[in-house]
């Protein structure tokens, strides 16, 4: 190789080891609002991960459905359209029934109950679970306890929610619940309800306060009642393959950066809810307390739904998320 060649190489390779690693980006999608603590707590997990790595991995989110609704993100990371996806759990469950489990009807007396389940053993079975469909479970979030709305009456027995239209998630047991109580249910996407609500295609819907509020039904909706019967976790879950191809110091720093968003959101989940409530009551919504004995008769009726589910998954699940509850 003459000199003139062995300057061009010798060239060559500086600009190669000077040219700077480009960053691969991430791409999750969600369908909550911007304001939502979950979109917020996205944003600090991107931050942190961006830290961690030194750049090397960028999260891009993308909140407020602009890649689609709950639906078209679940089977946008399952395929690896996108990487993934923070979306409540009902959306998932028609993907991994099991997670229907920890979807049971009034299981839970507080949201610390809550998350004592799916921090523990429960939570480990339904990442096995994701695992096997194509996720890998990252965290789990707040949505919070479920409340219902509507146009028609206060609800202050049980008799009241017979015959009511209300929107519901896409999950069998939810629906099933709201059919033991005497209600209609009717399975919508978020997306549509407001206009359902307004048109008066739809009687009432259930969420929590801070969806309530953020979703601005309080324009739509007279009675907001706390039948809280449902806790609704937040997934924040990601491709399987996607994630497996990255290092293991890049992995640890995804799991460890959506530790911190998680914790974050989960306190200020809890300060929203009830800050959420008292703003929907200012706005004019009236508001009306369920009597423990009515919660009683609700939990009673809706007893058969548990049965039901353990002929569709595995029943040592939900006696294990009974057994935890109750303890």
């Amino acid at each position: 190789m003459n000199l003139k060649n062995t300057c061009i190489s010798a060239l060559a390779a500086l600009c190669i080891t000077a040219t700077p690693a480009l960053a691969e980006t991430l791409r999750i999608g969600g369908n909550f609002p911007v304001e939502h603590s979950s979109s917020k707590a996205i944003g600090m997990f991107a931050e942190a991960v961006a830290k961690a790595t030194s750049g090397d991995l960028e999260i891009a989110s993308f909140p407020a459905m602009q890649l689609g609704g709950a639906k078209e993100n679940v089977d946008q990371v399952r395929t690896g359209v996108i990487f993934g996806t923070w979306i409540g759990t009902a959306y998932l469950s028609r993907t991994v029934p099991e997670l229907e489990a920890v979807s049971l009807p009034f299981a839970y007396p507080d949201r610390e109950t809550a998350f004592k389940v799916i921090d523990g053993e429960v939570g480990d079975i339904l990442s096995e679970k994701l695992a096997e469909h194509g996720f890998v479970a990252l965290g789990w979030m707040e949505l919070g306890s479920r409340n219902v709305t509507n146009n028609t009456r206060p609800i202050e027995k049980v008799e009241d929610f017979k015959g009511l239209k209300i929107r519901l998630q896409p999950n069998e047991t939810h629906l099933a619940t709201f059919r033991a109580i005497g209600a209609n249910p009717v399975s919508m996407g978020i997306s549509e309800v407001y206009s359902a609500l307004q048109q008066g295609v739809l009687d009432g819907q259930e969420n929590p306060y801070s969806i309530i509020k953020s979703r601005q039904f309080e324009e739509v909706q007279t009675y907001l009642s706390d039948t809280n019967h449902f806790f609704d976790y937040i997934a924040l879950v990601v491709n399987k393959r996607k994630f497996d191809r990255l290092t293991a110091e890049q992995q640890t720093a995804l799991r460890e950066a959506a530790a911190e968003a998680v914790a974050w959101q989960r306190a200020q989940a809890a300060a929203e809810d009830e800050a959420s409530r008292g703003q929907l009551v200012e706005a004019g919504m009236v508001f009306t307390a369920i009597p423990d004995d009515v919660r009683g008769l609700l939990r009673e009726l809706t007893a058969p739904v548990v049965d039901e589910l353990k002929n569709r998954i595995d029943p040592a699940i939900i006696d294990t998320v009974l057994e935890q509850a109750a303890n």
